[in-house]
């Protein structure tokens, strides 16, 4: 910070030059380009929704690639240019930006912009993730389902120009926060597929059955049980985003499983109307909701243990397991391949994925004793901790990072204007 200031004092100590954007470069809108154009090789192309879900600040090589004929009629991104995105379903991710710093030229297509400019490229970039571009893009934004901001908008938004050696000496710093936040995400990727595997092979057992007779082979397996025999599945009742009030009945809605629950829930995130208590279904302390629709098959039959006080509406696209089993037992099992690899065979494969009960009471699951079902929970328990809660472990340490990464660039990004 110190250097920064003191290249301040140096290069501009009277303030720095706000400019529109649009009177430092020009910006060029893309068009067209539907993912049904990428083709394994070709020519490099950024799509603006890949912009939102898999690109950062900059990059230097692209996901996907389009056909020379196609890439043809694209708009054109050179080495240094900075791509926009002009359209999304939220005001967060409208203007989100992505600086190209690779060797060749790349193409994109509708709902961005290719901004062409003198300045640092990622200079650009992060700041327009800063409070203040939020705010100036917020005033420019229209439409309510889609939110657009035009290129002829953003041309209009200033933003801070000083100097470009105070551009890339702010980017070096922030580069490095960048790359700290970076190296402990691959951190908790790798420890996340560690945990799977362990996860995984504490879920398998040998199977016992009837005709293992010795006492010997019975210590060392476990019986092997279809869901249906162990309890049964009860569907949830139907209920709205309309029912849906600040206080009253504990809900859980199908879409929160996916989004919101991990692997147990002590307490719920939304609320239905209590006339409606009649009407509903709910889901005892230490029954299992399970998931029953989704947009892939992947996320059917995600399951959440319900380890609340008082009971849990359920929504009608969900089941509730009542059972004698350890729920978090169950709830860590549904996370497994073994779960996957069976459920999968009776996912519905339409639109909307769907899993019926009767198919549900079909899945085998190893059913040691109530003492092993504990041993083994109270082990995934603090696996589960060190990669998922954000209070503890390696997520706590990424959101510390996280914060102090947003405080130095909104800080750094932050200039007095010259009069």
């Amino acid at each position: 910070m110190s250097r920064i200031d003191a290249l301040i004092a140096k290069l501009c100590p009277e303030g720095v030059e706000f400019r529109p954007i649009g009177d430092f470069g020009e910006l060029v809108r893309g068009n067209g380009m539907p993912k049904s154009d990428f083709v394994e090789a070709g020519v490099g192309c950024i799509h603006y929704g890949q912009i939102y879900t898999f690109y950062g600040i900059w990059a230097t090589e692209t996901k996907s690639f389009v056909p020379p004929e196609k890439a043809a009629r694209l708009a054109k991104v050179d080495p240094g240019d900075l791509i926009i995105t002009n359209t999304s379903e939220n005001i967060d991710d409208v203007c989100k930006g992505v600086a190209w710093l690779g060797d060749t030229q790349i193409v994109t297509g509708g709902h961005a912009t290719v901004l062409k400019h003198d300045q640092d490229a990622k200079y650009l970039s992060y700041y327009l993730q800063t409070p203040q571009f939020f705010a100036d893009k917020k005033r420019h934004a229209t439409g309510t389902k889609v939110i657009d901001v035009s290129a002829k908008s953003l041309a209009k938004i200033k933003i801070p120009v000083p100097p470009l050696e105070i551009q890339k000496e702010i980017v070096v710093i922030l580069d490095n926060f960048t790359k700290l936040e970076a190296e402990l995400e691959a951190e908790l990727e790798a420890r996340r597929r560690q945990y799977q595997h362990y996860r995984d092979a504490l879920l398998t057992f040998d199977e016992r059955t009837d005709k293992q007779a010795s006492k010997q082979a019975s210590k060392q397996a476990t019986r092997i049980m279809a869901l249906g025999e162990l309890g049964n599945f009860i569907r949830g009742r139907r209920f709205t985003k309309n029912d849906v009030v600040k206080g009253g009945i504990p809900s859980i809605h199908y879409g929160e499983i996916y989004t919101h629950y991990g692997v147990a829930a002590s307490s719920a995130i939304s609320h239905v109307r209590a006339d409606m208590a009649k009407q509903l279904r709910f889901a005892q302390p230490r029954d299992v909701v399970i998931a029953a629709v989704g947009e892939t098959v992947e996320d059917v039959g995600k399951a959440v243990a319900w380890l609340g006080n008082e009971d849990v509406a359920v929504h009608d696209d969900c089941f509730v397991f009542r059972h004698s089993m350890n729920p978090k037992f169950v709830s860590y099992y549904f996370q497994t391949e073994a779960f996957h690899a069976q459920k999968n065979k009776y996912v519905a494969r339409a639109k909307v994925k769907r899993l019926s009960g009767e198919s549900l009471a079909k899945i085998m699951i190893p059913v040691p004793s109530l003492e092993e079902q504990e041993r083994v929970v109270s082990i995934l328990d603090k696996f589960d901790a060190l990669v998922n809660d954000l209070s503890s472990g390696l997520p706590a340490e990424i959101k510390a990072r996280r914060q102090q990464y947003e405080h130095y660039r909104d800080r750094l990004l932050t200039f007095q204007e010259a009069a």
